[in-house]
Order: structure tokens, then sequence, then C-alpha cells
């Protein structure tokens, strides 16, 4: 069955469809949920608030782009809207001027598996993880990151330099990278 056929099933109501459908996607999206929070329980309350949002959505799909990005979107804006609710209850990182980038030789990780270092990045402050998983995995841009976070983009900046700062820390303290000479 094609994603088009599939797709048309679901929207027509078709159970088994629709169990097709999450059993193809349920689990790359729950990694994607849990790279946003941190607790398991709700990163799947938050998987099936998505799914919810992308079987109403469904009829709206228009073929562009892949399908597996369209709900990925779907389940990211799904997990920032949990985030935010959740904003209130955390302290937020002040924000002052730092240099933003580090030099991309500082940050290459070539013996660590994905693995091990999504479990180094869910140990960093929630505000660093979301911003740090928005511009280096998600691919948004800190402009994008502010308007949907409700900060301003030198805050994005500041908490994405952070977050490197102290993931590169991490791994030199694990000895799997070496310290850089500046």
């Amino acid at each position: 069955m094609t994603d088009e056929q599939l797709i048309k099933e679901c929207v027509a109501g078709n159970a088994i469809a629709q169990r097709k459908f999450y059993d193809l996607f349920a689990k790359k999206m729950m990694g994607v949920c849990l790279r946003y929070i941190n607790n398991h329980d709700e990163a799947q309350d938050v998987l099936q608030d998505g799914f919810i949002k992308v079987f109403k959505k469904l009829p709206d799909f228009e073929n562009k782009g892949s399908l597996e990005g369209w709900v990925r979107r779907i389940m990211v804006n799904t997990a920032l809207d949990q985030y935010r609710k959740n904003k209130k209850h955390m302290n937020d990182v002040d924000v002052d001027t730092v240099g933003f980038m580090l030099e991309q030789k500082d940050f290459i990780i070539e013996s660590i598996n994905a693995e091990d270092l999504l479990k180094l990045i869910h140990t960093i402050p929630e505000g660093y993880r979301i911003v740090f998983n928005l511009f280096a995995i998600e691919g948004y841009s800190h402009k994008e990151i502010a308007e949907r976070l409700g900060v301003t983009e030198s805050t994005s900046k500041s908490q994405y330099s952070r977050a490197k700062k102290l993931l590169r820390k991490m791994l030199i303290d694990r000895k799997i990278v070496e310290r850089s000479e500046r």
C-alpha cells in the first residue's frame, strides 16, 4: 500500500489502515517526543496527542515532501506545546550576550554513538535541550525557535551555545573527546 492509499484509507475511517499508519510511525515519533520530554509517560502522552492531531490534519496533507517529515513536524510542535505548558514550572535560563557558535572542529564527535549522545543530551537543562534539539537535530533557525518558544533570538543562540559547551565538557569529562587547543 502506498502512502497515498494509506492516507486515503485513514481519512475514510478505516481502523486497520489507521493502526497500520500508527505502527509505521509510532516508534520513530516516540524517539522525537523523548528528545523534548524527559519523562517517558509524558512523552507517551505527547505521542498520543500528536497522533490525534495527525489524524485530524491528514485530509490536509498535500503530498509535498515526505509523509514522515510532515508527521515529525506535528510531533515536534506537539512536544513544544507541552514544553510551553510546563515552562512556568521550570527555571528559565538567564540570557546574556555570549559568543554564539563554537568552532565546528570543537564539536566533532566520532567516537560516540547516537544513542549515547542522546542520553547525554537528555541530562542537560531542559531549556538548553529544547533549543539544541530544534537547532542541531530538527534544523530550525534561531529565529524560528524564538518564535515557537516565545523567547528572543539571542536567547535561542545563547542557550544553543551553552548546550554545546556543556555537552562538550561532559564528553571531555568522560574522555570521549579530547580538549582542543585554542
